[in-house]
């Protein structure tokens, strides 16, 4: 099922391919998305209940029902369950105790000569969380994007999901919510309820950063958005690379690759490895275990579309690949994994080892699963706590050390053009001449 790629004379044409997966943003989106913001702006609340009803079928007509009640969520947190419960509390734990080391601190110099400098790390006011809803809940979602948040001393942070006609939330988001302290829950999603908070009405608060995955119009109106709010990213359809020796198992590479092409027709899955015999192995265990799966319809055009295998001539040259394709996740499954990491540059999340296959990511590990994809990687980090936070930096200077800067920032200020610039630093000693 996976074919063999040359990696000389086919590398960069199909780094090009999976790199470029993501479809372009239709005209008919933006517009429908632009109408939508503008109409948001215009009439707040009211186009808000508007499109709920609209595109949503949630026949709500007062703008205070958007807001979940504290008892629905203590019933989402009854209906889940004690074990379930048990679980998301594991979650936060092994989640915090990776993002707890990703706090920055403000630190501050002090020169002898009176000088001070130094710089001020603060959390973002107020961050809102998209969830999506419908049929597939994502309550890791919710821990992914909250703990990191939290730890980065975000003072308010929101979600806001989509329901149906019945109006109400999964329980499992609900469950999450509870867990990682969220209060505020709003029953809107879509791109109406991207603008909403990007813009705020009276009943949706307006925030600063909007994260969290989206359809389409979801990831469009980030887009359009960006500017009045930040955004985490847009993300693009799920990929993973495995670099295998000849030693690799077939059974655990076969089944992680389609752990991700399960995701979507546009995930991309590869292999990059030396052995042509492990590729063969691989390609017979796709078909053994595909056959108990309930998406192998999805998982097979997957890898017909964008799975493949590299055939190289050492590991060394796999990493090579791997750092052009820059992959979203990669798993590293050949002898002594940990003594590949200098090797590698350019890649989202990295699991070393057979026993850290990435749906561990994806739920448990500590790790976060919120990553860049089709290559961004180079360039891109993981979600993290630095996303919640935002850096000023200060400075003092006495009197008498700027004196001994006056002309040299006064001739550097005239040199560009910029009189007042130079003028602003010589009147503070206008009377000394």
């Amino acid at each position: 099922m996976l074919k063999v790629y040359d990696v000389q004379g086919q590398l960069k044409d199909v780094v090009k391919k999976f790199s470029t997966r993501k479809t372009e943003i239709s005209k008919q989106v933006n517009d429908t998305v632009m109408e939508m913001i503008d109409n948001v702006e215009k009439n707040g609340d009211q186009a808000i209940m508007k499109y709920c009803r609209q595109l949503d079928g949630f026949m709500i007509e007062n703008p205070q029902d958007l807001l979940v009640s504290k008892q629905e969520i203590l019933d989402g947190v009854t209906a889940v369950g004690k074990d379930f419960m048990r679980i998301l509390e594991r979650t936060k734990e092994q989640l915090t105790d990776f993002h707890q080391h990703q706090v920055d601190r403000s630190w501050s110099i002090y020169k002898e000569n009176g000088v001070m400098m130094g710089q001020v790390v603060r959390g973002l006011e107020k961050v809102a969380l998209y969830v999506p809803g419908g049929t597939a809940t994502y309550p890791s979602t919710v821990m992914m994007n909250a703990i990191p948040a939290k730890l980065a001393g975000v003072k308010e942070l929101i979600i806001i999901t989509p329901v149906k006609a019945d109006g109400k939330v999964n329980p499992s988001i609900l469950a999450a919510a509870y867990v990682c302290g969220i209060e505020r829950i709003y029953k809107v999603g879509g791109a109406h309820g991207v603008a909403g908070v990007a813009i705020g009405t009276n009943t949706l608060p307006k925030v600063d950063k909007i994260v969290g995955p989206g359809n389409i119009y979801v990831a469009t109106a980030k887009k359009c958005c960006y500017g009045r709010v930040d955004i985490d990213m847009i993300a693009g359809p799920s990929e993973i690379l495995i670099v295998a020796d000849e030693k690799a198992n077939p059974k655990y590479i076969a089944a992680d690759l389609m752990s991700q092409a399960e995701h979507d027709a546009l995930a991309s899955a590869i292999l990059v490895t030396t052995s042509l015999s492990l590729v063969k192995k691989v390609n017979e265990e796709l078909k053994r275990q595909i056959q108990t799966l309930s998406r192998a319809k999805m998982i097979e055009e997957s890898l017909t579309n964008y799975g493949g295998a590299f055939l190289v001539s050492s590991i060394e040259e796999a990493f090579q690949v791997s750092n052009e394709f820059a992959p979203e996740h990669l798993e590293v499954l050949v002898d002594n994994p940990m003594n590949t990491l200098p090797l590698i540059y350019n890649a989202g999340s990295i699991f070393l080892g057979e026993y850290t296959p990435e749906p561990l990511g994806d739920y448990m590990s500590g790790t976060n699963h919120v990553l860049p994809t089709g290559g961004t990687a180079k360039f891109y980090s993981a979600l993290g706590v630095y996303d919640f936070v935002k850096y000023s930096s200060y400075s003092y200077y006495p009197k008498q050390v700027l004196k001994t800067f006056k002309d040299d920032v006064m001739t550097f200020a005239k040199k560009e053009g910029l009189d007042a610039h130079a003028n602003s630093i010589g009147v503070r000693f206008e009377e000394e001449e």
